[in-house]
């Protein structure tokens, strides 16, 4: 096929362009490559999928609706993985207004794109941030999602919504999928696993909030690659037998919708995910225990009964081998000698 993966530089999109390339489709790459983090780390990204000639590689921003028409009129994919967004919990307390650029206008511009030029599936990228005050584990994808606790939360909450309108409306096939806590190789800089390495071998301390009571559920990256690859051909229909007294949330009787959680369906404990780290990279940590941050929640914990029973997901990588992979890599791609 051919597949426009938006956020083509960004931590997940670039690997599953990186994989979809592997499998032999052809890509269609778009990313603003902007400052929310280190851009060297992008580009370094993007160079490892410009040797494959199946690659297109496309520089701008989603809210520029007339480029994103030209690109997409001009390329006409057969499906689009939407996975381009103002990323981070915490910064949206700061940035607010980059968040309703890129996550709602942007996102408009891509359902847009899709009603317009005849796109045969949109898979997207929402959050398990969108669980926001729930507190009933696993999270499940017909709990109700409601009580956000952050702007970005909110936006990816509403991603979901705009979705199934124009899914209704404009009669196109749409999978959401809730990530849940993703680390890996080529990470973000502003996630867990990443600052903590940093700081951890560079001797200072790390910022440990809620004096370390939290649970995650981490989630390699391999296998939420594996879970967004495999829905290409997991095509989501109408739901006939939904009920509209009694909604079903994961799916939809007027919209071929679908929402996905893709998780370990393992939490654990932050202590346990610091304490991992501190033997692959060979140095302890110096601790510094804080309050819980604004925004932030206790436990996430995905069920991922869903999808195994749609495609068969079942998460691979322990997070003993998922963190080993990512102090190889970290210590690699920065030649820090222990």
């Amino acid at each position: 096929m051919k597949i426009l993966v938006t956020g083509s530089a960004g931590f997940i999109g670039n690997h599953v362009a990186l994989k979809l390339l592997e499998d032999g489709h052809q890509v269609i790459g778009i990313d603003n490559l902007n400052a929310y983090y280190d851009i060297n780390l992008k580009k370094n990204r993007i160079k490892r999928l410009l040797p494959n000639n199946n690659y297109k590689d496309y520089n701008f921003d989603i809210t520029d609706q007339k480029k994103l028409n030209q690109t997409v009129k001009s390329q006409q994919p057969d499906q689009i993985i939407h996975l381009a967004a103002q990323a981070g919990v915490r910064n949206s307390l700061n940035a607010p207004r980059d968040y309703i650029d890129a996550n709602l206008i942007g996102f408009l511009n891509i359902l847009e794109v899709c009603r317009n030029f005849g796109t045969k599936h949109l898979i997207f990228a929402s959050t398990s941030s969108v669980y926001g005050a729930n507190t009933k584990m696993p999270f499940s994808e017909f709990d109700s999602t409601d009580h956000p606790k952050s702007l970005y939360a909110a936006t990816k909450k509403t991603n979901e919504l705009m979705a199934h309108s124009y899914s209704h409306l404009f009669k196109f096939p749409v999978t959401g999928l809730r990530f849940f806590t993703v680390y890996g190789p080529w990470g973000r800089p502003d996630m867990a696993a990443f600052i903590f390495a940093e700081s951890i071998l560079k001797g200072r301390s790390i910022n440990i909030y809620n004096n370390g009571n939290m649970k995650r559920d981490f989630t390699y990256i391999d296998d939420v690659v594996d879970g967004i690859v495999r829905n290409l051909e997991n095509i989501p229909s109408i739901n006939h037998s939904w009920n509209s007294d009694a909604p079903d949330l994961a799916t939809s009787g007027v919209a071929s919708y679908r929402i996905y959680n893709i998780g370990n369906n393992n939490p654990t404990e932050l202590m346990k995910f610091i304490e991992i780290l501190e033997d692959k990279l060979g140095k302890k940590a110096k601790k510094n225990y804080l309050p819980l941050q604004p925004g932030d929640v206790l436990a996430s914990w995905a069920s991922t009964e869903e999808l195994n029973q749609s495609i068969g997901y079942t998460p691979r990588t322990s997070l003993e081998d998922g963190i080993t992979k990512f102090a190889e890599w970290y210590k690699d791609y920065f030649k820090t000698e222990i």
